[in-house]
């Protein structure tokens, strides 16, 4: 049974705070919260599962703010939406099926090549581009991939959604970094599902962090929102790099 002191469970409060925040403009939040969470004494299993309670909360609210802000109209990504869930729900399934341990040793290489891409690629910004995939094309084959991923592992997953919508749906990167939010909140709702067929999470802990995690992720989606690119695209840089060292320093 996992009993917190007030300074820890205010510290897990202000690591979601600030997780929320960071995953609302750039992905990567988990980076902040599963050590925090180790760190309080969270065994690692239940971490993992506790991680993914929270981080639902983060995602939806920054989900809702972009929308409020005009930048992606949810109904008309009802369908993506699921197609994410139901991918990352079977991604969830397979991790015992499938060599995940041989899957982590790419991932960073290709993190820091996503990292290259927004840093280096000239004309990324928040005007829309030409759009290499229909709308349906995109629904059908990125998303369910990505998704895929984002149950199986996850790490970096909003980094790849971020890349497929700039590369293939020829989004601004402030509407492309809406977009990811929502595909990234039903797809942990499916990781979520997943999980809970074999783990049992903090369910009061993970409540309260992701309270904090909705603070966090208005204020960061809210923020990215005035300013767009100039904030998104070096923040994103940041956490993709941030990501690949850890999933070296795990792997070694």
């Amino acid at each position: 049974m996992f009993e917190a002191s007030t300074e820890v469970f205010l510290f897990l409060l202000a690591a979601g705070f600030v997780a929320g925040f960071i995953d609302s403009i750039a992905g990567g939040g988990g980076l902040i919260t599963l050590p925090a969470l180790m760190l309080a004494g969270v065994p690692p299993v239940t971490a993992l599962a506790t991680n993914k309670v929270q981080g639902l909360f983060g995602a939806g609210m920054a989900a809702i703010t972009y929308a409020r802000k005009g930048h992606v109209n949810l109904r008309q990504q009802v369908k993506p939406a699921l197609i994410a869930f139901a991918a990352s729900l079977l991604g969830a399934l397979c991790v015992n099926a499938l060599p995940t341990d041989l899957i982590r040793w790419f991932l960073p290489v290709l993190l820091v090549a996503i990292a290259l891409f927004f840093a280096l690629k000239p004309g990324l910004n928040d005007v829309d581009r030409h759009q290499r995939l229909t709308p349906l094309v995109f629904a059908l084959t990125f998303v369910p991939l990505v998704g895929f991923y984002d149950g199986l592992l996850g790490p970096g997953a909003g980094a790849f959604y971020m890349l497929a919508f700039v590369s293939m749906a020829g989004q601004g990167i402030l509407k492309a970094t809406a977009h990811t939010k929502l595909l990234n909140f039903a797809s942990n709702v499916g990781g979520l599902a997943g999980f809970l067929i074999v783990l049992s999470p903090l369910w009061f802990v993970g409540i309260m962090m992701g309270a904090a995690q909705i603070a966090g992720a208005y204020a960061g989606a809210t923020l990215a929102s005035r300013i767009g690119s100039k904030l998104i695209k070096p923040l994103l840089v940041i956490a993709s790099c941030a990501m690949a060292i850890k999933l070296v320093i795990d792997l070694l």
